[in-house]
């Protein structure tokens, strides 16, 4: 981040661990997906008595209004702006972006599940663009004059035939496979168990189905004793509850509004 972004976000953390005592851990309720946070050292806690809860949305949004009618009274180009903490949100991820954060990086700090919503979060401007590009091809110059050649021969009908066999054996029941080009299957084929797994949402129906065969199967253990199937088949399950649940995850995120970004003004 930048030095500003840096001092700020130190100045908040020195602010809370004045007293000596580290940032305390609160838990925070989503009342989107209707579940509480494990306990976090967040940034805006407050004293609820004597138990340190997190600020309510709607009290940041009242105080961001009053600092904003405060600064229009200083700056007149503040006078009818308004933001919102979500606003804030994308602020924060644009910076980290344009200051060299690799985007799937960021995309990991606000938690999005997809790499494309975060492309949405970063403010991308022309001559942002044209830099980055302009990097890019200093990168790739340097290190093709460092590298072989024969690097960067054309691929053979062999080896693009083998590349296009691996993407087709990545192919499973219930979705497909995201490990590298070449890197072979270090979980043995035990796809529930393997984070690589990405679930086709279609399939859905079909792990409810292989749920229900590992409770008959567990119910079955118990009965004649077999404690290693049984431990085996619990963590089978929580793999696949965990992976049913993020697949079901998007579709109950309502799509947002971002709005239609406005042009800037000539020499701005």
């Amino acid at each position: 981040m930048s030095a500003e972004l840096f001092h700020v976000v130190a100045s908040i953390i020195r602010r809370h661990a004045r007293t000596g005592r580290p940032i305390p851990l609160v838990t925070r309720y989503d009342p989107h997906d209707k579940v509480w946070s494990p306990p976090m050292p967040f940034l805006f806690p407050r004293q609820n008595g004597t138990v340190p809860a997190v600020f309510n949305p709607g009290t940041i949004q009242k105080m961001i209004e009053r600092r904003c009618l405060a600064l229009a009274e200083v700056h007149p180009g503040f006078k009818g702006l308004k933001f919102t903490p979500h606003d804030f949100r994308r602020i924060f991820i644009t910076e980290l972006v344009n200051s060299g954060l690799p985007i799937h990086i960021a995309a990991a700090l606000p938690g999005h599940l997809n790499v494309q919503t975060t492309r949405g979060y970063v403010a991308v401007f022309d001559e942002d663009v044209i830099r980055h590009y302009q990097e890019h091809q200093e990168h790739l110059e340097h290190r093709r004059q460092i590298r072989p050649l024969g690097e960067y021969r054309d691929s053979t009908s062999d080896e693009w035939a083998e590349f296009e066999e691996h993407f087709d054996r990545r192919k499973v029941e219930s979705g497909a496979c995201g490990s590298p080009f070449g890197t072979p299957c270090q979980h043995e084929h035990a796809c529930l168990r393997c984070p690589m797994l990405n679930i086709n949402p279609e399939m859905l129906s079909r792990l409810d189905e292989i749920e229900t065969d590992l409770l008959d199967r567990r119910v079955r253990a118990e009965q004649e004793g077999r404690l290693g199937e049984i431990e085996g088949i619990d963590l089978i399950l929580a793999f696949l509850r965990q992976k049913r649940e993020e697949s079901r995850r998007p579709a109950r995120v309502a799509p947002v509004n971002l709005g239609m970004p406005g042009l800037r003004p000539a020499g701005s």
